[in-house]
């Protein structure tokens, strides 16, 4: 875009580089968090919330993954509260099954990656890069870790569980 059009935009007033300035310019466009997916995912809660919308999972109905064998978004007239986040579903019945029972609902480690966790750090898991192992629904940043964990799952979660704690103890309530 020519400067012209940056000016007659907005673009350029906002973005005013000063000489000497250039190179704080580039390091705070590389650190600043756009609102990507990685950064909407983005989290310090004990659950993964989108910090935008203030919703689990991405307004994912967690029962689905049981029910339907597939991520289905939820409705936004059929939501709970629970841990401090809003839940939605596809229907009554799924609030229902997750309000009676959120810890077997609800995604496992608060929805992060139980092989990031396994190497000692929080990562939020996403909605599309899911299993439900042992009865219980595991959600995972990459499409690798998933396919990592369902090689051999017992190794993640032995070291996602001794992890899980210290880790969860460092996030907001």
């Amino acid at each position: 875009m020519t400067a012209r059009r940056q000016e007659r935009n907005g673009i350029r007033r906002q973005l005013q580089i000063r000489p000497g300035t250039a190179l704080v310019s580039v390091l705070v466009s590389l650190l600043w968090p756009g609102p990507g997916p990685a950064a909407l995912a983005a989290t310090t809660e004990r659950v993964v919330t989108n910090r935008f919308s203030g919703l689990a999972i991405e307004g994912y109905d967690p029962v689905a993954y049981f029910v339907d064998a597939r991520p289905v978004l939820g409705l936004p007239e059929v939501e709970a509260a629970d841990a401090g986040v809003v839940w939605r579903f596809r229907n009554v019945g799924n609030r229902a099954s997750f309000v009676a029972h959120p810890d077997i609902y609800g995604p496992q480690f608060g929805g992060y990656d139980p092989v990031d966790l396994a190497r000692g750090v929080t990562v939020a898991g996403q909605p599309r890069f899911w299993p439900v192992s042992g009865q219980r629904l595991y959600l995972f940043a990459f499409e690798e870790h998933r396919e990592a964990f369902a090689a051999d799952p017992q190794r993640y979660l032995q070291q996602a569980v001794s992890r899980w704690p210290a880790l969860e103890e460092g996030l907001a309530q």
